[in-house]
């Protein structure tokens, strides 16, 4: 009787312990299960009670519906003569409506000698289109196709984009027409170092752009467009248009955009501002190059923010005129700030010459070791597009024979008559050299690396674009020329 005594009350004990053992899961159990509907329950009543997202989505719906019938799909199809047979290569991108008259704009490197142009419409319409121009420097090309039923863009002020804003990019990746992504602009004034444009001026975002995107329009948060989707950055050096997108989506700001796209409409070719000046990113002074100068002690010594450094002036040159100095720091450009050296090129060419442009510079002055603040101000002239080209091929074209070439568009200022053909007015040639034999004055290039050009700027692109990796010009140029008689022919001349 004792043990049963002793133990009793120690089994009655433990047969509680283990009855909550058994039962407190099932309690927290149904407890949790409580909680989460009572929070189920009041999480749907208050997205009952509110039309914060519902807004959201309509007004992306009406973002969709004002830009998709500006948009449109660009179909091209390539012929190459091979020598046995000809081979069609077929690809495409995106572009979007610039004007009711016809006018499409799209990127350079989309349409780059295709033999066809096709565009579809939103509505499934399909037209034939033709090459008005193109600016390979900037990757801008402007088709045209006939009017009606036409659906322009709205255009809106890319000066005005901050980081931070929505943005939608619009076009046809991986041939998925018509699609329409959103993000947030990450960036201002990129550069991205890619290998087939010169002038970067790039607004970074993280809306998925991919293979087929570009040419597309990039718009605001009222479907305006503040830039064309060109590239997506998987490293530099890269060519535009290549890889899968990782983030980083680039567009041509619609101020560059809309300089170029005007000029080919009513020049049929762009005309760049010129300021005279190079300029080098801060890092380089940082790192210890070109601190012979002492203006270039002082600044690494003194400064510390950003901006483009001035390495060079052209004398006589709008920048000389206007006082800029080798070792200022430019700062601002017309109140955009400069955080790269590439902006300064960037946002120089995409201005007309005759345009005033304002300044704030840095200035390092070598008697204070100290910083000075200035404004100043230049009026731009006119970039020569052989300023664009190496001398090494100026040299080579001047020893073929060619003497002076000029854009048949502008034959009249050289008093010659104009062809109607765009392309490159040869104005004269030296007697007794390879070309001579050949071509005479007022023939016409129309072609060159079996790419037609319309400009003497596109020949020389075309030519350096051949090189090869160490910038060797190619031996022997094939051109496709338009006789004064108006015969076509082929010839190849000789550059070395």
């Amino acid at each position: 009787m004792r043990a049963i005594t002793t133990y009793g009350p120690a089994l009655v004990v433990l047969s509680a312990v283990g009855a909550v053992l058994v039962a407190a899961p099932a309690v927290i159990r149904n407890s949790a299960e409580a909680e989460t509907r009572s929070l189920v329950q009041a999480a749907s009543q208050r997205l009952d009670q509110t039309d914060v997202l519902a807004q959201i989505n309509q007004a992306q719906r009406d973002i969709a519906t004002l830009v998709e019938p500006s948009v449109v799909h660009v179909s091209t199809e390539t012929t190459m003569q091979r020598r046995r047979f000809t081979e069609s290569y077929a690809s495409s991108g995106s572009g979007w409506i610039w004007d009711e008259d016809g006018h499409v704009v799209t990127n350079a490197h989309v349409v780059d000698g295709a033999d066809r142009i096709q565009i579809q419409l939103h509505d499934g319409e399909m037209r034939s289109a033709t090459l008005v121009g193109l600016d390979l420097h900037t990757d801008i090309a402007v088709l045209a196709v006939a009017p009606g039923r036409l659906h322009a863009s709205l255009r809106g002020d890319s000066d005005a984009v901050r980081q931070g804003d929505q943005v939608f990019a619009f076009g046809s990746p991986f041939d998925f027409r018509f699609s329409m992504s959103r993000g947030i602009v990450s960036g201002l004034g990129r550069s991205a170092g890619l290998a087939d444009i010169d002038y970067e001026n790039f607004i970074q975002t993280d809306a998925e752009i991919n293979p087929g995107n570009s040419g597309g329009p990039l718009t605001d948060i009222r479907g305006r467009v503040i830039g064309m989707n060109t590239a997506i950055a998987t490293g530099r050096g890269n060519s535009v248009g290549q890889g899968q997108f990782a983030g980083i989506g680039l567009a041509i700001p619609i101020s560059m955009i809309d300089s170029v796209v005007s000029q080919i409409i009513e020049l049929g070719e762009v005309k760049k501002g010129y300021l005279g000046v190079s300029v080098a990113p801060i890092a380089m002074i940082r790192s210890g190059v070109r601190l012979d100068n002492p203006a270039m002690r002082v600044l690494a010594n003194a400064y510390n923010g950003d901006g483009a450094v001035v390495s060079f002036v052209s004398e006589g040159s709008p920048a000389a005129n206007a006082g800029l100095r080798i070792g200022d720091v430019i700062v601002s450009l017309d109140g955009k700030r400069i955080t790269e050296d590439g902006q300064i090129p960037a946002l120089i060419s995409s201005m007309r010459p005759g345009s005033s442009v304002n300044f704030s510079v840095v200035r390092p002055n070598v008697e204070t070791n100290a910083l000075e603040e200035l404004t100043m101000s230049a009026t731009l002239s006119e970039l020569d597009p052989a300023l664009r080209a190496s001398p090494a091929l100026l040299a080579a074209l001047r020893r073929a024979g060619f003497e002076s070439l000029v854009t048949s568009n502008v034959a009249s200022a050289a008093r010659l008559e104009a062809t109607h053909h765009p392309g490159v007015l040869i104005e004269s040639v030296r007697e007794g050299s390879d070309v001579d034999q050949l071509l005479d004055e007022g023939d016409t290039i129309i072609g060159i690396m079996g790419q037609p050009i319309q400009t003497i700027d596109e020949l020389y692109a075309r030519v350096l674009r051949a090189a090869g990796p160490q910038g060797a010009l190619p031996r022997e140029v094939p051109l496709t020329c338009q006789l004064a008689d108006g015969r076509t022919i082929q010839i190849a001349v000789r550059l070395y």
